[in-house]
């Protein structure tokens, strides 16, 4: 972004950077979806209570509800990043 932006600092585009960072994820937290668009959403998802094992013994272990962040790609991206298949042979 510096090399693109001369007339900004880099100490000023961290600043941003960090800031921009800082205030998803606080939204995050507070359980709130975030869509930016042609780029993605990002949502949180509950995974629920579920039994587990101690690898080591082998003991049944409660592994508790857990709150994690999910993103999902918007079509934009997706079909940025997706590449066209590659035919060898005549097999795809």
């Amino acid at each position: 972004i510096s090399a693109q932006y001369p007339h900004l600092s880099v100490r000023d585009i961290e600043m941003a950077t960090r800031q921009m960072l800082d205030y998803l994820s606080d939204a995050l937290a507070e359980g709130e979806r975030i869509e930016i668009r042609g780029f993605g959403s990002f949502s949180m998802h509950v995974r629920p209570t579920k039994q587990g094992r101690n690898p080591k013994t082998g003991e049944p272990v409660l592994v508790p509800e857990k709150r994690v962040p999910h993103f999902k790609p918007g079509k934009e991206l997706r079909e940025q990043v997706d590449y066209p298949e590659v035919v060898v042979g005549g097999k795809v």
